[in-house]
């Protein structure tokens, strides 16, 4: 096979989904399920090349055409804007990005308020949207102490089962949208490797179908 296909995916229960249903659809490269410490898995056979990557970096690798292709959470494509072509919708790692708080506490519409998250860009966007002023506080861990210890107002974070919420007395206020995992393209790539990448895609879309 002349012509490869290098693909980034998520490390985690994600990833592996997405590699499963790939495999299924002739992208299959058994090394990858090898343990060992090689970072790059090609298969001659089937023309791909996979590596891992950390969910955030996923986008970064496809804009800069590390990898021509790659699986990445709405999220991340709403918070980094990264310059590359959305394709589909996989519709795994359903999930919500929420404004959440105290239960029964919802902050004062006439005050700034004070957002803990690690959504910066889709915090202020959805709140200038508002015309609310706030003032956010950027963290990396888990952001659902912040509100507890009253560092902050609210926080915009992605809410899967609310489980963690309700487990520290939080509810949600209000969902700013939905998050699902998007296939995605570098553009390049989608120029010049365009029967390859439309061919993945059909396949794809097809098996997602068929799961309906």
């Amino acid at each position: 096979m002349d012509e490869y296909i290098s693909i980034a995916l998520p490390k985690g229960r994600l990833g592996e989904k997405v590699y499963a249903l790939l495999s299924s659809l002739g992208y299959g490269c058994p090394a990858l399920l090898e343990q060992d410490r090689r970072l790059i898995f090609t298969d001659d056979e089937n023309g791909v090349r996979y590596f891992w990557s950390k969910p955030s970096d996923v986008a970064i690798y496809v804009e800069r055409a590390a990898a021509d292709v790659g699986v990445v959470g709405r999220d991340i494509l709403l918070e980094y804007e990264p310059d590359v072509y959305e394709l589909l919708d996989l519709g795994f790692g359903k999930c919500r990005m929420c404004v959440a708080g105290l239960r029964g506490e919802k902050p004062d519409p006439g005050r700034t308020v004070r957002v803990a998250t690690k959504f910066p860009h889709i915090a202020s966007e959805y709140y200038a949207s508002r015309s609310r002023d706030i003032d956010i506080i950027k963290l990396n861990g888990s952001i659902e102490i912040a509100p507890v210890l009253g560092m902050s107002d609210v926080i915009v974070d992605i809410v899967e089962t609310g489980r963690t919420l309700r487990e520290n007395g939080l509810e949600v206020f209000e969902e700013i949208v939905p998050v699902s995992a998007r296939f995605v393209a570098n553009k390049a790539s989608f120029k010049f490797k365009n029967a390859r990448i439309e061919e993945m895609l059909r396949r794809l879309s097809s098996a997602l179908e068929e799961e309906k």
